[in-house]
């Protein structure tokens, strides 16, 4: 006979969603998407793969959510920078400076997410799917330095394909220079060696080669 009590012993363990997801975030952050287990996840997330499977779907569909989970609540800077500020030298700047910070904060792993899950990954879906996050990126760096070439705040003749790549490059540098031990400070200061390599606003040279004002004797 099945009773009261009998049935409410084979109820799911219930568990608090959003921690198990937190728990997530940081396995996949920590060690990628390839190896990280299912077992894993059960383990770090304190729940059986049976609560697994029925609150979050496949490890590949937990993933998902994952990464758009990070976005949300650790890789948000870039999005801000972009957003908030006037120019793409700015935000690049900014998102440089920031993601310094972020890359070696001691509270989670180091680096990002989006550029170590992939990290000797075999799911064809998941390394493509990383892949044109970051291409994204790129693409966004692209269309704000056209936009200030367009205003004047950038030289006509600005490479605009190569400013925006060497802009990823120095990211995923970065992301990965963290996750080899690297500081903040030292990430600042390959941050600041990259804004040297941006054009000088074209305001700015036009303003520079005019004729100089001559010293007053007084």
């Amino acid at each position: 006979m099945v009773t009261k009590e009998s049935k409410q012993r084979g109820r799911p363990r219930s568990f608090d969603r959003a921690t198990a997801l937190e728990k997530a975030v940081l396995a996949f952050w920590e060690n990628g998407y390839e190896a990280t287990s299912v077992a894993d996840l059960t383990r770090v997330m304190g729940i059986g793969a049976p609560s697994l499977y029925s609150a979050f779907g496949d490890k590949r569909s937990l993933f998902e959510e994952v990464v758009r989970e990070y976005d949300s609540r650790y890789g948000s800077f870039t999005d801000r920078a972009l957003e908030e500020e006037p120019t793409a030298r700015a935000a690049v700047e900014r998102i440089l400076r920031e993601a310094a910070v972020e890359y070696t904060d001691p509270a989670h792993p180091h680096g990002c997410l989006v550029v170590h899950a992939a990290t000797n990954c075999t799911s064809r879906e998941v390394e493509d799917s990383l892949r044109a996050k970051r291409n994204a990126w790129i693409t966004v760096f692209e269309s704000r330095i056209r936009a200030d070439i367009a205003t004047g705040e950038l030289p006509a003749d600005t490479d605009v394909s190569a400013l925006a790549r060497h802009t990823g490059v120095i990211i995923q540098g970065m992301s990965q220079q963290a996750r080899d031990g690297a500081t903040r400070q030292e990430l600042e200061a390959v941050a600041e060696l990259a804004m040297a390599v941006w054009p000088r606003p074209a305001r700015s040279t036009r303003a520079d080669t005019s004729t100089p004002r001559p010293l007053s004797d007084a």
